[in-house]
């Protein structure tokens, strides 16, 4: 039962596609914020999948995070969320993002539970 208070965590290794020059957010060799950001939303769908019923899944809605420091290419990135709300659909995480060095990113993040068949019939022009 998806409730308060549920933390997961999450690695991975910062690769060259991570980048913000890869990115094209910026001009050198670092963890790029959207990789950042992309791996909070990632640690947090992976936190709610267990809990959702067959065909099921949820999407991002918001994103309010701070990118505080530079994370060099091969070096290791871990992010914790904690689901800090459920309104409904509506779901709302705390998530940090540290390396070795220290923190790295924090925020909140959003996601709404979706009805996966549904929602993408709703993408079709012709239903």
């Amino acid at each position: 039962m998806l409730q308060p208070g549920l933390i997961y965590f999450l690695q991975k290794k910062v690769e060259e596609k991570d980048s913000a020059r890869v990115y094209g957010s910026g001009l050198v060799d670092v963890l790029s914020t959207p990789a950042m950001i992309a791996f909070m939303e990632k640690t947090c769908l992976e936190l709610v999948e267990p809990y959702l019923e067959p065909g099921y899944g949820t999407v991002g809605s918001e994103v309010h995070v701070k990118h505080l420091k530079p994370t060099p290419i091969g070096n290791t990135i871990y992010c914790r969320a904690e689901l800090i709300e459920v309104a409904g659909k509506k779901l709302t995480f705390q998530v940090e993002v540290n390396d070795s060095k220290g923190k790295v990113g924090e925020g909140t993040h959003v996601r709404y539970i979706i009805h996966t068949q549904s929602f993408m019939e709703k993408l079709n022009p012709s239903n």
